[in-house]
């Protein structure tokens, strides 16, 4: 099913691989660049990883060089492919189809528009519609062949928001220190409470908060971040990432802040191994 590189080391121990999602109903808080940033991290500690994009706007995917256009395959196929009552939906192409490799160790199942139309076309099927990606998780035993599966989920609640926290071991959540974030944060830990309520999964656990383009200066946001963390009393917070321009210039350009070997991208990487650290020891 896979083609793995040379000298790559197949798991051998069932579900031993760790599912983590990047969350906030809030849009704009940087979601994408903590997941993406956070998976090259885990890749550096040597970890194999693997990022799924299940925000219809692909913003993640195009971090990887996806383009809609030339590549026709997406994880809206391939959970569509998994559900047995859906044949009729169903394409022909593979697993090993839709995975986009890189030479940095991780790889990506790209997402596509075709994904704002999940909760539409399972709305008529009889099996568990919010276990939908786990399933799909799990049947291809992802956690068998790689370390860490880092999802970046949409900024909305719905199907596809419960379908993550139904699939993953763990939550970050990104928030920008603003009355707007910590609503979006809140509405969150409704829908994790609601999934615990059902009883049908383990609730995933909270890893913690992620305060991002901090602005220490700005009086507003110190008093907004004080506001979050009373909010949330029991909750870790990681180092807040401060607004810095190199940050924005790494993703304008489509990239990691591991990709460049500036000294003033060092602080960036340090912080970012940090996190993966703290992630392993909670998992």
């Amino acid at each position: 099913m896979f083609n793995f590189r040379k000298n790559e080391k197949i798991p051998t121990q069932q579900g031993e691989g760790k599912v983590i999602a990047f969350m906030n109903q809030k849009g704009g808080v940087g979601k994408t660049t903590m997941a993406y940033n956070t998976a090259r991290a885990l890749s550096e500690k040597g970890h194999k990883v693997l990022c799924l994009d299940m925000d219809p706007q692909f913003n993640f995917s195009s971090l990887f060089g996806y383009d809609s256009e030339t590549h026709t395959h997406n994880i809206f196929h391939l959970m569509i492919n998994s559900i047995r009552e859906l044949k009729s939906l169903h394409t022909g192409i593979l697993l090993s189809e839709a995975i986009i490799k890189t030479d940095t160790g991780v790889d990506l199942i790209p997402s596509g528009q075709e994904l704002s139309g999940f909760e539409l076309t399972v709305a008529g099927i009889n099996s568990p519609r919010q276990l939908v990606l786990k399933k799909f998780i799990d049947k291809n035993r992802l956690r068998e062949y790689y370390d860490y599966i880092v999802i970046d989920g949409p900024p909305t609640l719905g199907l596809l928001v419960v379908n993550i926290l139904c699939a993953v071991d763990g939550v970050l959540f990104p928030f920008i220190p603003d009355s707007f974030s910590e609503q979006g944060l809140k509405n969150i830990q409704e829908v994790l409470l609601d999934i615990e309520d059902m009883g049908i999964v383990q609730t995933p656990k909270n890893l913690g908060y992620i305060p991002n383009l901090f602005e220490t200066r700005r009086k507003q946001a110190n008093e907004d971040f004080k506001n979050i963390q009373n909010t949330f009393p029991d909750a870790h917070v990681f180092q807040p990432f401060a607004n810095k321009a190199n940050f924005a210039k790494s993703m304008s350009c489509g990239k990691s802040v591991f990709d460049f070997q500036a000294k003033d991208y060092k602080e960036l990487q340090t912080q970012f191994l940090k996190m993966a650290t703290e992630i392993e020891e909670q998992l």
